[in-house]
């Protein structure tokens, strides 16, 4: 059986492939990890949004003084009081509410409640907001009026200048309205008026509405405050503008919604206290969690989103100081991680940032797809990148049923650096785990790459050592048992030696053929003229001349044959290609043989197909028709010299595998195994022995190889294979 062939590029190959395994497995790593962390994220806050909504499920209360219930929200009627971080000063400056400024609506003439006279924004428009502060509500008015007028000192009338109306539902569900109608610049107070909504009657003051009412360059600023426990959940504020200060008639009045009529109020979202207990214990979750209404304005919310990382809180900095003295001194191993490997490996691998914009840090209402599926009904997740692009956020939403319809819906929220810094340490291993390999890969192929040369150094030194300084082969090389590359050239200089070993006794032996061949024809002349030195008879003396010019014809046909091959290469490296036609040629050849052999009989067969007549006439045979002719001529006399009596010479042209082939067949004595490969070559003959009037050197399917090659074909010659004769088969290339 023959052995498996593994060839030393195939083992370099199939050791270096290893390699390419190590970025594979880092690359399906590190993605596996990271997606089935970010699965495991998104169901554990869908867990966490769940079992948050369950707390609230079926609690109706909760939801009972939020504008929850509406089925739809009027911008700027039904307000969201938002959260402040710090008391309002009622000094009617507005500077504590710079940092709510983008929170603030605008009011003019879409707002207008009443006009008696055609409306003119310089007239009357105003910013407002409402803010929640402990136990307090904040409300602040910039006003534009370009004309403001003042009530009387002493007046009672509370409706004939500027002025400000607040209606809301009590904390007992009773309609209370209220006016603030100053005489001058300060603090003010309002007064509590009659149930009469065609009149504004001042009844009583209301300490507990209070503010300041102060001057600006457009017109006036506001800022009020009251307890949370004097309403429930509707309110409504109005200013009232008078520019004539004779007349005292209001021409505009404009506000959030009608003070006049209970059912005409509008709503305010305060943050729910009771949902932000429930929410208190969340902060240890690392995440943050909202509760919004069904239109996405959040009544609560707990922890931080920079610290919400889904991981738990790592060691104290006691712990990891103790835990660095514990570990004094270093491991070399250790040394060489955190000086060396780890700052290379974050050249590629980023850190988690400390820090990135949170748009939603002090956002009253949400929005997104999770949290719209949630208030269809289906719990839902969302992946938003930051505003500065540093953090990945991972949104949950679960809806909070009461009676079976969708109140609102609890979303909580987490950055994925948790997941980012697991992956960093998997990272981390992995790399380690890289580096180990590329190491030993690198050591082992280092190991065979030595291996290999240390056998082209033996292999080099055996084949000097078997040739002599003069070129002489005075030793044999062992050819390699081994299967690779190297095997295979050690076993082809094994076979170069032996050829040239053969080509040099071959040389020794061809003196000894020439000498055989020249013996007899210089033996016919010495002998001739011998005999016709002692011969005195003309008769004799004439047949001597005649023999001794015999021999020195057949030594004039042995230099001629000798140097034959060497006028040929001149002529091939002197002559110019040109085409000729190879069918016509043959045909015409044959006819000649016809009339020269008269007693052989030759027999021409074309078997080409349509296609390869068509590339023929494309690209035809290009050479000398005379050289062709001059080999095709060797190679016949040589097939009617061996035929068999009797048998036919099949010349034949012919495809084998795609290419244009010519084949001379004659029947007859076959050849020698060991000679097919050599008849090539000079001066080689099979022939048993030489007439006394024909030499044969050997050289005539020598030329016939070259005049061949010269033709871009391959001479080979070789036995039948039922071993009948043999056959010379001439392939051309590139047709």
């Amino acid at each position: 059986m023959k052995p498996l062939r593994i060839g030393l590029r195939a083992k370099l190959v199939f050791f270096a492939s290893f390699l390419f395994f190590i970025p594979y497995l880092s690359y399906q790593y590190v993605w596996q990890l990271e997606s089935y962390l970010r699965i495991g994220q998104e169901q554990t806050l869908v867990g966490t949004a769940r079992a948050v909504a369950t707390a609230l499920h079926e609690r109706p209360k909760l939801f009972d003084k939020q504008s929850a219930f509406l089925s739809n929200i009027r911008p700027g009627t039904d307000l969201y009081a938002h959260n402040i971080a710090y008391p309002i000063k009622l000094d009617g400056e507005l500077s504590d509410w710079q940092d709510y400024s983008d929170k603030m609506l605008s009011y003019g003439s879409a707002n207008l409640l009443e006009q008696s006279a055609v409306y003119e924004p310089a007239s009357l428009s105003f910013k407002h907001m409402v803010g929640r502060y402990d136990k307090y509500l904040y409300a602040m008015f910039e006003v534009t009026d370009n004309k403001l007028v003042w009530r009387n000192k002493n007046a009672l009338r509370v409706d004939k200048n500027d002025f400000v109306q607040i209606a809301l539902i009590n904390a007992e569900g009773e309609f209370e309205r209220y006016v603030i109608s100053p005489y001058r610049a300060g603090w003010v107070n309002a007064y509590k008026l009659d149930m009469n909504a065609e009149n504004i009657k001042a009844l009583d003051l209301e300490t507990r509405i209070q503010g300041q009412w102060e001057v600006s360059d457009k017109g006036y600023n506001i800022e009020l405050r009251f307890p949370l426990n004097m309403l429930s959940s509707k309110i409504a504020f109005a200013l009232s503008d008078v520019d004539d200060a004779n007349v005292r008639q209001v021409n505009y009045v404009m506000g959030t919604a009608n003070p006049s009529q209970s059912d005409s109020l509008g709503t305010v979202l305060l943050p729910s206290p009771e949902i932000e207990n429930i929410l208190k214990g969340l902060q240890y979750s690392s995440a943050r969690v909202w509760v919004v209404d069904k239109h996405m304005r959040v009544l609560a919310r707990s922890g931080d989103i920079q610290q919400a990382d889904g991981l738990a809180s790592g060691k104290s900095n006691n712990d990891y100081e103790e835990s660095q003295a514990l570990s004094e001194p270093l491991k070399m191993w250790e040394l060489l991680e955190e000086r060396v490997l780890l700052p290379l490996y974050y050249k590629i691998l980023t850190k988690p940032p400390a820090d990135f914009i949170d748009d939603l840090a002090d956002a009253f209402a949400l929005e997104g797809s999770d949290i719209a599926q949630a208030l269809d009904g289906s719990p839902s997740t969302l992946w938003r990148l930051s505003p500065d692009n540093k953090a990945v956020i991972l949104s949950a939403a679960h809806p909070i049923f009461i009676n079976d319809e969708v109140m609102g819906a609890v979303v909580v929220e987490q950055t994925t650096h948790g997941i980012r810094s697991l992956r960093n340490a998997a990272l981390e291993k992995q790399f380690h785990f890289i580096i180990a390999i590329i190491i030993l890969a690198t050591l082992s192929l280092f190991l065979f790459a030595s291996r290999i040369s240390s056998r082209i150094r033996s292999l080099r030194d055996e084949t000097e050592s078997a040739i002599d300084v003069n070129g002489k082969i005075i030793g044999e090389l062992q050819p390699s048992k081994t299967t690779d590359e190297i095997g295979d050239l050690s076993r082809s200089f094994h076979q170069v030696l032996n050829k040239l070993s053969q080509y040099n006794a071959y040389l020794e032996q061809m003196a000894s053929r020439l000498s055989h061949e020249l013996r007899t024809p210089v033996a016919v002349v010495n002998s001739s003229l011998d005999n016709l030195e002692m011969s005195t008879n003309k008769e004799d003396q004439q047949t001597y001349i005649a023999r001794a010019k015999e021999g020195i014809s057949r030594l004039s046909k042995i230099l001629n044959s000798m140097s034959e091959a060497t006028r040929l290469e001149h002529a091939i490296n002197k002559g110019e290609l040109e085409t000729f036609d190879l069918v016509k040629l043959l045909e015409g050849c044959i006819q000649g043989y016809q009339m020269t052999y008269s007693d052989a009989k030759l027999n021409l067969d074309i078997e080409i197909s349509e296609k390869m007549q068509a590339a023929l006439v494309k690209r035809p045979i290009q050479g000398s028709p005379d050289l062709f002719a001059q080999m095709l001529d060797k190679i016949v006399s040589n097939a009617v010299e061996f035929q068999k009596k009797g048998t036919q010479i099949n010349v034949r042209l012919f495809e084998k595998n795609t290419q244009l082939a010519l084949s001379v067949t004659n029947l007859g004595p076959v050849l020698p195994e060991n000679m097919q490969d050599q008849l090539l070559n000079s001066m080689i003959s099979v022939r048993k022995s030489t007439s006394s009037e024909q030499s044969h050197l050997g050289l005539g399917l020598f030329i016939a190889n070259m005049i061949a090659s010269y033709h871009g074909a391959r001479l080979s010659i070789e036995n039948l294979p039922d071993h009948s004769g043999v056959t010379v088969l001439l392939i051309f290339n590139g047709h």
